[in-house]
C-alpha cells in the first residue's frame, strides 16, 4: 500500500492526457488513476481483461487505482439534468443512461467490484453514494446509509474474488456524509470498524468550500489516523492543498490539476503565483523556460515563445508540452514534501512556497 505523501495524476480514459507510459516513469509518477465507469463502457472491462489488465493495456509496470465509479453514475446523469427521469436509485444499485450512446446500465456494488477485478488495478474503491450538494441532512443521511451497506458487499465481493482468481488486491473504503459533522463521524468509524486495506475520503470536492472542505477532514482525520491505514482524498490536489493534508497525514491525492490547466493553456510556476497563461502576449519573445525553477525536459529544452506560438497555433504539441512540464511540477513538490516531512523542514518548506 501507499505508505508515503503521493500525488496521483488522474488517467480517466487509462491515459494521462498527451503523455506516455514512458513519459510518466521520467517525470517520477509511481501510480495514476483510471475511471471505472469509462472503461466499462469503452472500451469495456472484458476486453481490458481479455488483453492481460489495465497494465498491460497500458504498457505501465507502476501501480494503478481505479474508482467505483459511483461518483460518475450520479455526476454525469445530473450534469445532464435527468438524475431521477433515467437514473433510479434503490439500495440494490443505480440503474444509468450512458453518456455515450445513451444505453441503459445498472451498477450494484458486487458488478463495481467485479469490473474493477477485470481491469485488475493494484487498488480498487468501494462502490459508494455520493449524495449531492447541497443537499439537505435527510437526503444525506439516506445516501449514507446505502453507503455503508453498499461497502459491506463490496468488500464481501471482493475478498472472494481475491481467493478466486489468487489476486492480491487491495480495496479502499469510502467515508461519505456532506457536510454534516455527525454523519462524517459515524462513517469515519463504520469504515474503520471494516476489513479494508485503505481508507478515502470522498464527497469533499463536490460544491463545498476549500475551508468547509478542510473542517471536515478535520472532522474525522483523528479517528482514520487511529487505523494506520493509507488515507487517500479523493478528487483534491491544488498546491496549497498538497501542504495542508500531506502535513496532517494523509498518504495520497488524485486531482485533474495539471492535465487540465495544461489544455487551457496554463504553466505551473513557483514565480508566477503558481500559474501563468502561455498565450499571453508578453511571451510571444519569451526566451526563458516555463519555470526557471523547473529541470524538466520541458523547461531544458523549449521556450515560453515557442509554447505560446504553438498554444496559438492550436498545435496539440502545446498541450503535451505544458502537460509534461505541470505534471513534473507537481511530483517534484510531492518529492520536496515527502524530504521535508522525513528531515523535520516541513513547516520551513511550507513557509517558502505559501508564506504562512
Amino acid at each position: 500500500m501507499l505508505s508515503q505523501p503521493t500525488f496521483i495524476p488522474v488517467g480517466t480514459q487509462a491515459t494521462v492526457k498527451s503523455l506516455t507510459s514512458e513519459d510518466l516513469k521520467t517525470i517520477g509518477v509511481e501510480i495514476f488513476f483510471c475511471n471505472t465507469y469509462h472503461l466499462y463502457l469503452r472500451p469495456g472491462d472484458q476486453v481490458i481483461r481479455r488483453l492481460g489488465g489495465l497494465h498491460k493495456f497500458t504498457h505501465w509496470n507502476g501501480k494503478i487505482i481505479t474508482d467505483s465509479g459511483g461518483f460518475q453514475v450520479f455526476s454525469l446523469n445530473q450534469e445532464r439534468g435527468i438524475i431521477g427521469k433515467l437514473s433510479k436509485i434503490s439500495d440494490n444499485g443505480v440503474e444509468f443512461t450512458s453518456h455515450i450512446d445513451g444505453s441503459k446500465h445498472f451498477f450494484t456494488p458486487e458488478k463495481s467490484i467485479q469490473i474493477q477485478h477485470n481491469l485488475a488495478a493494484d487498488y480498487l474503491v468501494a462502490f459508494d453514494d455520493c449524495a449531492p450538494y447541497p443537499a439537505k441532512k435527510e437526503d444525506v443521511r439516506e445516501a449514507l446509509g446505502r453507503t455503508h451497506r453498499w461497502a459491506l458487499r463490496s468488500l464481501a465481493e471482493h475478498q472472494k474474488l481475491n481467493r478466486k482468481l489468487h489476486q492480491n488486491l487491495k480495496l479502499y473504503g469510502v467515508i461519505q456524509g456532506g457536510c454534516f459533522k455527525d454523519l462524517r463521524q459515524e462513517s469515519a468509524k463504520f469504515i474503520c470498524d471494516q476489513n479494508f486495506d485503505g481508507i478515502a475520503i470522498g464527497g469533499i470536492s463536490v460544491g463545498e468550500s476549500k475551508e468547509k472542505m478542510r473542517q471536515v477532514v478535520d472532522w474525522i482525520l483523528p479517528t482514520i489516523l487511529k487505523t494506520k491505514k493509507p488515507i487517500h482524498l479523493l478528487g483534491v490536489g491544488e498546491i496549497d492543498d498538497l501542504f495542508h493534508f500531506f502535513g496532517q497525514g494523509i498518504t495520497s491525492m488524485d486531482c485533474t490539476l495539471p492535465t487540465r490547466l495544461g489544455r487551457a493553456g496554463y504553466a505551473l510556476s513557483r514565480q508566477a503565483g503558481f500559474k501563468f497563461k502561455i498565450s499571453n502576449l508578453r511571451l510571444k519573445s519569451d526566451s526563458a523556460p516555463l519555470d526557471p525553477d523547473c529541470h524538466c525536459y520541458v523547461c531544458q529544452n523549449y521556450s515560453r515563445a515557442y509554447i505560446h506560438h504553438l498554444f496559438k497555433a492550436q498545435e496539440l504539441l502545446s498541450y503535451r508540452l505544458l502537460t509534461y512540464h505541470n505534471l513534473s511540477f507537481m511530483i517534484n513538490l510531492q518529492n520536496q514534501i515527502r524530504k521535508a516531512l522525513k528531515n523535520g523542514t516541513f513547516l520551513q518548506l511550507k513557509r517558502e512556497w505559501l508564506g504562512c
